[in-house]
Formats: C-alpha cells, structure tokens, sequence
C-alpha cells in the first residue's frame, strides 16, 4: 500500500533527522514527526471506514 510506503519513509526520515540534529525537539524532526501523525490519523480512517462496510 502506498500510503504505509510513505509512512515507512517519514520513519525513515524521522530517525535521521533526529539523530543528525541531536535533538526530538528540532523543528525539522518536529515538521517531520507532525506529517507522519497526519498520515497516521488518514490510515486510521481508512481503516476504520472499510471495517463500516
């Protein structure tokens, strides 16, 4: 599924950010931890829209 491939990559990216920067708390580990959320909350719905089928 593509939307958990790109899940996969903000992890990815995540990881790095942060262990580049030193710091869970950096804006740019922020704006990346903040759209892997949003696209966690879009595959709950999804999920949980094809379980109300």
């Amino acid at each position: 599924m593509k939307l958990l491939d790109e899940l996969q990559a903000l992890r990815l990216q995540l990881l790095a950010a942060a262990e580049a920067r030193g710091s869970l708390t950096d804006p740019e580990v922020l704006a990346i931890s903040e759209a892997a959320d949003q696209l966690i909350v879009t595959l709950q719905h999804l999920q949980k829209n094809e379980l109300n089928r």
